[in-house]
């Protein structure tokens, strides 16, 4: 049967007529589930449709016709008409139930991650503490995600898996599966959480399992440079759902770019400066201060017991260096003369956090 002419039951290529890559075991009996019942429809589609246009020409009214009055009936056909159906139902029935079972039981030994989903942004947690917007993770071995949404219901769907599973507030729930090949594949959010809810998108990237180690080891450190580990921040702690670093757009909250050391009126009718205790408080205590223009937006969580305070001075950092609207890459690469000497020298630690200071403003 031609694989371009016409959809196809089973397939050894990595894609088919309606699926994307099978990328993890549970493809290959979902796509054989679906085709099957694809096919059962159009069976019987194509029998009853054919069957009609038959009766309308066999016993359509014409000159000298009569039909036979006395009522008719043929056990066989109904007990044909009966039992098939039946049959079928009943092996849908338990198909379903096998398949089903297979994802909802999780074998003994499996990579556990932690994910935390808000509006619009995915966050996941590894087991040695690295954190990423993006779900990395080794080929051919078993993954359960233990995941939370500290908002509102979210669902993380994974095509090339075939799985996906609702996140809901309140609860903890799982999603097991085990990719059969490298690549970088998609993750949506497929329930509707809200006016970024398109937006609310990530990868999955499947590495090797030297690869997947390399990367988790690198993952878990952060930059030293305080800029480039604010941006670090900025990316993994959900920052970029909601605000921008392109100049004057608004996703949920305010862009970040050349924000810093601006001043503004907020809802209280106060003149407030944009610096760097503005920065701490809006991290702690999101509703403190707000923006007119805001109050009615998706509130921001507060960060209070989740950032430390030299994470929170990075931030600082990364935003007073988007000043100016862009980051140079003196200010991005800019390492406190503590972190740079200590390996060496092992001096100049008493001072470090005034040449830190000096080294982000270009002082």
């Amino acid at each position: 049967m031609s694989t371009i002419a016409f959809p196809y039951l089973l397939a050894d290529k990595p894609e088919t007529f309606f699926f994307p890559p099978k990328a993890s075991t549970f493809a290959a009996e979902n796509d054989f589930f679906y085709m099957a019942l694809f096919y059962i429809a159009l069976f019987f589609f194509l029998l009853i449709v054919v069957g009609m246009i038959v009766f309308v020409i066999k016993y359509r009214q014409r000159p000298g016709y009569e039909g036979d009055p006395r009522p008719l009936h043929n056990n066989a056909l109904e007990i044909t008409w009966t039992v098939i159906p039946t049959l079928i139902v009943c092996w849908i029935f338990a198909r379903g139930v096998y398949g089903y079972m297979e994802m909802m039981r999780a074998p003994a030994e499996t990579i556990d991650i932690n994910v935390e989903a808000r509006k619009w942004n995915w966050l996941f947690e590894y087991p040695n503490g690295a954190r990423d917007p993006v779900l990395h993770i080794p080929n051919d071995k078993a993954i359960r995600l233990r995941m939370r949404s500290v908002d509102v219901l979210h669902c993380l769907y994974v095509p090339a898996f075939r799985c996906k599973t609702d996140v809901v507030p309140g609860r903890v729930t799982q999603l097991w599966f085990q990719p059969i090949r490298e690549g970088t594949f998609d993750i949506f959010c497929a329930e509707y959480c809200g006016d970024q809810h398109s937006e609310m998108l990530t990868k999955v990237v499947v590495h090797s399992q030297e690869d997947y180690e390399a990367w988790l080891a690198e993952a878990v450190k952060p930059p030293i440079a305080p800029v480039a580990h604010g941006q670090w921040l900025y990316e993994r702690m959900g920052c970029k759902s909601c605000h921008s670093l392109e100049p004057n757009k608004v996703v949920v909250g305010p862009s970040f770019n050349g924000s810093y050391g601006k001043s503004f009126r907020d809802s209280k009718g106060q003149d407030v400066s944009f610096d760097a205790n503005y920065v701490r408080e809006s991290v702690l205590a999101p509703q403190a201060v707000m923006r007119p223009e805001f109050v009615k937006a998706s509130q921001m969580p507060s960060f209070q017991g989740k950032l430390k305070e030299n994470e929170i001075t990075a931030i600082t950092a990364f935003l007073q260096a988007l000043e100016d609207g862009n980051i140079s890459d003196e200010e991005m690469n800019a390492v406190p003369a503590a972190e740079s000497t200590e390996n060496t020298t092992g001096e100049g630690e008493t001072d470090s956090a005034a040449q830190a200071a000096e080294q982000v403003s270009g002082n």
